[in-house]
């Protein structure tokens, strides 16, 4: 029998709650985009499934990609294998051991292949705290793993799934008030990533702060808290999140005609970028902003790096099932599934008994999906069972199916390990999870899948491109025919055949260690290693004495706790030479267009950036003036005087309010003197774009850090300006005239006169910009306020706590005095 038609449109081709009362919580965004010209158009919009319609009208995506300037296509690397650094030919650890948070947000599912995941990171000798939901504190704590929450209720985000399973809410959904709740959720997520990065365990109080990230693309919070820290990341998920031309994103419905395919499928992921960070974007720059006190980011910041290749990405699942594609950068890895050890289970009497008395059933379940009819799908499966003449075994689920049905050819059960259940069955239907999907091919199973939203749809296409089960049929269209005919596709003998090789190739596949390995990989263990002990994670920088460089840094040594500690204690170096050390820093740079656009975005991000510094300075005196008072009172309550000191509550939270307002006109005065360098610099960086936008590359100054690099920056500015203009109006028409001909020269003549006058405009503007950006950022990197404050008093209870239960021996210490001398003389 063939397979079931497709009714799905996927195709593949093989802290303080103060800062954010500002952010208005119920404001739903558009969800759309439309952009285009005479000739191309593009235009999104979100489905009630979760998944994003893109259509694409006009000539051809070759037009689009010249009006847009969307980046090219990478060229084709070949996959390197993955090697493990854990030892060298002496038997010595070539990598630090590192505090590791790993930050999931998801439900259960998502958090347990991060389970294994640390599991395996601790047996090589790493600190892993799993920062999640609340309601996985004890799962993570019986693994052995630390847990420290970060808020959110996944059943809260499930339910808000279900019930609007696209991006757009319904008007019920907003009149009942749950776009806020939803928004108030994201915020409380993101401060407690952040904390969870630098706060000490909550159950025990043992310092903490990690020295390198490893999170889920939804946790949001990953890319910027490296940021503030300045250490390594590494993304890791069960989906693709990676531009190629391979296939479209998991989230994409695409229609488009005479285009194509493979740059259709690339430029989706960007598309999918857009929509999201519309949602998000100014949760996440007020938090950056409020909270780790770093500049708003820039359109999809976080996705520029991961698809630039600069930040590592693991993907979770079987090559098997779907290869690594050709254009993939080697930062990026597939390593199998994550499977967790199988627990140990003994049936109950009744699937005992219904598993041996007949032939093997067929297994289907939907997890924790909420249908709004329950009862139909109990009576299309009951329907297509006994049409097929199977036996089955039901999962209940969250949808409670089978309430009230008796059947002797169908079992309706509660939870039950899939470990063990998929080895008694001889096919599966579900609703196309990743774990899920994963457990059953492991175990050879055809499958069907039966999504519902998000990236369910995907796993469907990739099981049936494996030839393991038929095309994915969507939840809505699903009835007993169909049903039916996916049965029987699944007992059939190629179904079989196809699941069992997979399974195979799966079976010799470690995801587990594999994902360790490539984490080990990509770290850049130099800039982590202390100098002075290679096993200890460095946390300070020190100048040296001599005028050298060691590992290529000019007379500076990066210093762990320990080697730090031991050298102050022996007087070999002072507290205060001791600066912070950023063995990963981000830079962050705004991509620019023209003068036009980059000149109003500035100033539009300069006049919300003053709008909140003002409500800040108008709001926050009284938010912290009954906050002192509130905790006055119960400071005084808990103490032996029971007397209400009314002039004492009032001076103490006088003065708080005091405190508050200095900060706001430091905010507000700050905010002004960022406008002043950002405009100008937006149209310096403006007018240097111009000749990207008929071809010529624009060239890269390089990241501006503190007044040196602004100031280096300023002057290549005014030199590479002037030379680029005045030498381009020459050589352009003669280019023109060798790449196109006599006509070439109009077009040349054009670009030149263009460079001519924008490229000398960039340099008078940056000369000045440059030098005031670096000024800028150097004086606000101070380790001694906000949010690197924070770090700085963190990183020094955590080094006290090593050095306290920790000490090292006379032999350590002389051995680490005698190593400092030779290398700080260089």
């Amino acid at each position: 029998m063939g397979r079931p038609e497709r009714t799905d449109s996927h195709r593949s081709t093989a802290t303080n709650k103060a800062h954010y009362e500002d952010v208005d919580g119920e404001a739903p965004p558009p969800y759309e985009l439309s952009f285009g010209g005479d000739s191309c158009n593009v235009s999104t919009a979100v489905l009630d499934n979760g998944r994003y319609s893109m259509a694409f009208e006009g000539d051809s995506l070759n037009k689009l990609l010249q009006n847009q300037e969307l980046p090219p296509l990478p060229e084709y690397e070949p996959p390197k294998p993955i090697v493990s650094p854990t030892q060298n030919f002496q038997g010595r650890r070539l990598y630090p051991l590192l505090n590791i948070v790993v930050q999931v947000v998801g439900s259960r599912g998502d958090v347990q292949p991060f389970i294994a995941l640390g599991q395996e990171l601790q047996k090589v000798g790493h600190r892993i705290r799993i920062a999640t939901h609340d309601v996985f504190h004890d799962f993570v704590q019986d693994a052995g793993l630390e847990f420290y929450p970060i808020g959110g209720d996944p059943a809260d985000l499930m339910a808000y799934m279900v019930k609007n399973p696209g991006v757009i809410p319904k008007i019920e959904t907003v009149l009942a008030g749950d776009i806020r709740k939803k928004r108030k959720m994201i915020k409380e997520i993101l401060e407690g990533c952040w904390k969870s990065c630098i706060e000490p365990d909550p159950s025990t109080d043992i310092p903490f702060v990690a020295e390198a990230i490893i999170a889920n693309p939804p946790s949001f919070a990953h890319v910027h808290c490296a940021q503030a820290l300045g250490i390594p990341i590494h993304l890791m998920f069960t989906m693709p999140w990676t531009a190629t031309r391979a296939f479209p994103h998991p989230l994409a419905n695409i229609q488009a005609k005479d285009a194509d395919p493979k740059k259709i499928n690339y430029i989706s992921y960007g598309l999918v970028d857009m929509m999201t960070w519309q949602g998000l974007g100014d949760i996440i720059n007020h938090w950056r902003k409020m909270t780790l006190d770093l500049d708003g980011a820039p359109s999809m910041f976080d996705s520029s790096l991961v698809q630039s290749g600069k930040v590592p990405f693991t993907y979770c699942w079987s090559p098997a099932l779907v290869p690594k594609p050709a254009d993939w950068v080697s930062t990026i890895d597939v390593c199998g599934f994550f499977f967790r050890s199988a627990p140990s289970y003994t049936p109950p009497p009744e699937i005992d008994n219904f598993l041996k008395v007949g032939s093997k059933p067929v297994y289907i379940g939907f997890g924790s999906i909420i249908m709004e009819d329950p009862t139909s799908m109990t009576q299309m499966i009951m329907a297509s069972v006994k049409a097929c003449g199977v036996r089955a075994v039901v999962s209940r689920g969250w949808s409670k199916l089978g309430m009230g049905v008796e059947d002797e050819n169908v079992l309706f059960i509660d939870d039950c390990p899939h470990e063990w259940l998929f080895q008694q069955v001889s096919a599966v239907i579900h609703h196309g999870g990743a774990g899920t999907t994963a457990c059953g091919l492991l175990n050879g199973r055809p499958t069907f899948i039966v999504p519902f939203f998000g990236d369910q749809p995907f796993w469907g296409n990739m099981v049936s491109v494996a030839g393991a089960g038929p095309g994915p049929v969507d939840a809505k269209t699903l009835n007993s025919t169909i049903l039916s005919s996916a049965i029987a596709f699944l007992l059939s003998p190629e179904a079989s055949t196809a699941a069992g090789i997979i399974a195979e190739k799966m079976r010799v596949e470690d995801g587990v260690k594999q994902a360790v390995e490539s984490f080990h990989r990509h770290l850049r263990v130099q800039d982590l290693s202390c100098d002075l002990i290679p096993d200890h994670p460095a946390t300070w920088v020190v100048k040296g004495k001599g005028k050298g460089k060691w590992r290529g840094r000019s007379a500076e040594i990066i210093l762990s706790h320990k080697a730090a500690s031991l050298l102050v204690e022996q007087k070999k170096i002072e507290v205060k030479s001791l600066r912070l050390h950023k063995p990963k820093p981000i830079h962050q740079q705004s991509k620019r267009w023209d003068p036009i656009t980059a000149t109003t975005s500035a100033f539009y991000d300069s006049v919300i950036n003053i709008g909140s510094s003002v409500g800040t300075l108008v709001e926050s005196p009284m938010v912290e003036y009954r906050r002192a008072r509130s905790d006055f009172s119960r400071s005084e309550a808990a103490s032996s005087h029971v007397e209400d000191d009314q002039s004492h509550k009032t001076h103490h939270a006088g003065r708080a309010a005091g405190r508050a307002i200095g900060r706001g006109f430091g905010k507000v005065g700050n905010a002004f003197v960022k406008t002043a360098i950002d405009l100008p610099l937006a149209m310096a960086d403006g007018l240097a774009a111009v000749p990207s936008l008929y071809g010529n590359k624009v060239r890269d100054l390089g990241p501006i850090t503190n007044s040196m690099s602004g100031l280096k920056a300023g002057g290549n500015s005014l030199r590479y300006g002037f030379y680029d203009g005045y030498v381009g109006f020459f050589t352009e028409p003669y280019k023109g005239v060798r790449d196109h001909g006599p006509l070439g020269i109009l077009t040349g003549i054009a670009k030149g006169s263009m460079g001519l006058l924008t490229q000398p405009g960039s340099a008078i503007f940056g000369v000045v910009a440059y030098p005031a950006l670096g000024l800028y950022r150097q004086l606000n990197a101070s380790e001694l306020k906000g949010t690197q404050g924070h770090i700085l008093a963190a990183q020094q209870t955590y080094g006290q706590f090593l050095a306290e239960h920790h000490p090292s021996s006379e032999e350590e210490a002389s051995e680490i005095a005698h190593q400092y001398d030779t290398v700080s003389l260089g």
